[in-house]
C-alpha cells in the first residue's frame, strides 16, 4: 500500500491528540476529533500518483501556503480552508505536525482543546500485591 510510512508517521502525530480517532472515509485513512469531525486525511486522489495530507486551515493560512509547490487547495472543500500537502521523501514532518494540530484545533470540541493545552496526560501504573504482604498496591504517576 503506498504511503504506509506516511500513515505510520501520521498515526504518531494524531494518536496523542485528545479524543482523536482513526477511521476510513472513502477508502482513505482519516483522523477525526471525536465523531464526524475530520481534521486530516491521507489521500492519493488529490493529485494522481501523489500522496497528500489534507487538513483544514483558515483561508488566510491556505493562501499563504499555496504559493509553495508542496501545497495546493484541496479539490474538496478548498473554499472552507481544506488544503493539501504533498507527501514524499522530503516531507517536513514538523511542519506537517504543526498544520495537523492547527487543523485539529479548528474542528475539536472545547474540552479536547483544553486537554491538548493542558499537556500530555499522566499515566497511572499500578503494582500488584506482593505474596505474603497483603494488598499494598501503589499508584505511580509517570509522564508520557
Amino acid at each position: 500500500m503506498p504511503g504506509v510510512g506516511a500513515l505510520e508517521r501520521l498515526r504518531r502525530i494524531c494518536r496523542p491528540l485528545p479524543g482523536a480517532i482513526e477511521t476510513t472515509t472513502f477508502g482513505h485513512p482519516t483522523f477525526q476529533a471525536g465523531k464526524k469531525r475530520t481534521f486530516v486525511v491521507l489521500d492519493d486522489h488529490e493529485q494522481p500518483g501523489t500522496m497528500c495530507l489534507v487538513f483544514k486551515l483558515g483561508l488566510d493560512q491556505q493562501a499563504g501556503l499555496v504559493d509553495d509547490v508542496r501545497f495546493f487547495p484541496s479539490k474538496f472543500g478548498a473554499k472552507h480552508g481544506w488544503t493539501a500537502m504533498k507527501v514524499d521523501a522530503r516531507t517536513d514532518w514538523r511542519l506537517a505536525e504543526n498544520l495537523i494540530v492547527e487543523s485539529f484545533r479548528r474542528v475539536a470540541l472545547k474540552q479536547m482543546i483544553a486537554a491538548l493545552d493542558a499537556g500530555p496526560p499522566k499515566r497511572t501504573y499500578s503494582r500488584g500485591a506482593s505474596a505474603g504482604r497483603g494488598d499494598r498496591s501503589k499508584s505511580i504517576e509517570k509522564s508520557r
